[in-house]
């Protein structure tokens, strides 16, 4: 993929750059110690369809830390109120 970027150059001038973006893996055992997950939850999510997974080869897998990364949700918690404090809770 080639991203163009203008930039004013002196003047009238305009200066147009190519950037090509190179897309980064990760091996299933780089990024189970990345997350705290074990290589085989990996392969689990990928072959449940959670993870999308990239084969070089007939041994070579790869993720996307990208994906990975959005596999992992955030849980919602609770706002530091009154009960995380230690006082009463009203009664109902």
């Amino acid at each position: 993929m080639i991203a163009r970027t203008q930039c004013q150059g002196f003047g009238d001038w305009e200066v147009t750059m190519n950037q090509k973006h190179r897309r980064e893996f990760e091996s299933l055992a780089e990024a189970a110690e990345r997350t705290g997950l074990s290589t085989k939850t990996i392969r689990r999510r990928i072959a449940s369809g959670v993870l999308a997974a990239y084969r070089s080869g007939p041994r070579v897998l790869r993720v996307d830390p990208d994906d990975v990364d959005q596999m992992m949700v955030r849980l919602p918690t609770m706002s530091a109120g009154p009960e995380s404090m230690g006082a009463p809770r009203p009664s109902r």
